[in-house]
């Protein structure tokens, strides 16, 4: 309305026309934005529309990269297996937009397994159900249950052949110091024979050397998985033997924690595997053992320096507890002897999968203090991407009895059974070398 009360009347057609003098308003000062005196037009045209393509080319590159990171990240979120009990409804979050399908007949997301159903399933597991991201196989089991442990074990281990753990020099008779056997016989190795003949202990190795008085030794060694032969000048020492220049071990003792037994007598302990602490490297084993241990003394851990258990091993016939079959990177396994005397009762539980397990209270079964008792921990992440097999629970001690007898997590305790909702989930494997109070633990299915 003017100010003499007469109506103004705006229509379509001027409407537009302002609508078009806004645009071109608009238009121009992008153009004047990258303009430089003296271009005409269309070179100002031409610095925009390369600018929108800039803009769009990076739009789809970040596009591109969010991408990449998402399906990683998923795929690390997603464990490899999981296993599923007979009849159970599979229904399982992890907290990832994902769905899968099931490879063997297309047919979408399953939800029951039957003691009739194959006994392995694969699935794929796609991105906001386009992209695929992984396969899980699914394998279907029984329902088990084992007797969680938690108690101190005296480990004893004979190796396969004799395990060389460095080389050294030898003083000759003139007085000069040589290594025969540098760049010949690394760390590592398993010296098996030498000049045909088979040597299982230190003193086999030694025999024979000097029984070949000087002459080339031909050394049988396991290198890994294989078998290699290597020949060596013996060098006659100031002691007047014959020597090659070469540290060995062979055998190996240490304090570990039972984890489960079954019915049948088996047992699991550790979740990693007994390695030789100058090598580094997995022990191949001729023949192992378990003995009752008594635990003596406790070094608790603090920040930089982890604590350990002292333990003296009671050896003998009367206190072996069982016997080692397998030695490998996810923990011991064996037959126990039926030597019960030793064995404290373990308390009977349900196994739950690494797919159940949920952030969150739980406790540790273990017998630093002379006694099998439960204490209180957190779970405080759930690994599933399989990077590194024992590493797949992160937990913190938070009972104060515990922190205050051990500091946390020491050496001695790997094996200690895991407990949560009543279920085995796992076994402590690992401490944090920083934090004592925090460790890893093995899921237990990796242990069965």
């Amino acid at each position: 309305m003017s100010g003499s009360g007469r109506a103004v009347w705006i229509n379509n057609s001027v409407k537009k026309k302002k609508a078009h003098i806004i645009k071109r308003g608009y238009r121009n000062r992008i153009s004047s934005f990258f303009a430089k005196d003296g271009e005409n037009r269309r070179e100002r045209m031409k610095k925009i529309s390369a600018y929108y393509r800039i803009i769009q080319n990076l739009t789809c590159m970040g596009f591109f990269f969010t991408l990449i990171f998402a399906v990683k990240s998923f795929e690390n979120a997603v464990p490899d297996e999981i296993y599923v009990r007979a009849g159970e409804t599979v229904s399982y979050d992890f907290d990832v937009p994902v769905s899968v399908v099931l490879k063997q007949d297309s047919t979408e997301v399953f939800e029951y397994l039957t003691k009739d159903s194959p006994l392995t399933y694969c699935v794929n597991c796609r991105l906001f159900g386009i992209f695929p991201v992984k396969d899980i196989t699914v394998m279907l089991v029984e329902p088990e249950t084992v007797y969680a442990s938690g108690m101190p074990v005296g480990i004893y281990a004979k190796t396969k052949g004799v395990l060389v753990i460095g080389n050294g020099e030898v003083e000759r008779v003139d007085g000069r110091e040589v290594k025969p056997s540098e760049n010949l016989v690394k760390s590592g190795d398993y010296i098996v024979s030498v000049n045909g003949m088979a040597v299982s202990e230190k003193e086999d190795l030694a025999a024979a050397v000097n029984e070949a008085g000087g002459e080339k030794d031909i050394l049988g060694i396991m290198r890994g998985e294989e078998y290699i032969e290597v020949s060596l000048d013996p060098v006659k020492s100031v002691s007047g033997k014959y020597m090659l220049g070469v540290w060995v071990r062979d055998d190996l003792a240490g304090v570990g924690t039972l984890t489960y037994y079954k019915a049948d007598g088996t047992y699991a302990a550790l979740g990693h595997a007994v390695s030789d602490s100058d090598t580094g490297t997995i022990m191949s084993m001729a023949e192992g053992y378990l003995y009752h241990t008594d635990i003596v003394g406790i070094k608790k851990g603090k920040s930089g320096t982890p604590g350990e258990l002292s333990g003296i091993i009671q050896y003998g016939d009367s206190t072996r507890i069982g016997s080692i079959m397998q030695n490998t990177g996810l923990g011991i396994h064996g037959v126990l002897n039926g030597n019960l005397k030793w064995l404290e009762t373990g308390e009977c539980y349900e196994v739950r999968y690494k797919q159940d397990i949920r952030t969150g209270s739980a406790f540790i079964v273990s017998s630093v203090s002379g006694e099998s008792k439960k204490y209180e921990v957190m779970v405080e992440s759930v690994d599933y991407s399989g990077k590194e097999e024992n590493k797949g629970i992160l937990i913190r001690v938070t009972d104060p009895e515990l922190l205050e007898l051990t500091g946390g997590i020491v050496q001695g305790m790997s094996g200690s059974p895991i407990i949560q909702d009543g279920k085995l989930i796992g076994a402590v494997t690992h401490v944090l070398v920083n934090d004592p109070t925090r460790g890893y633990g093995i899921f237990i299915e990796k242990m069965l």
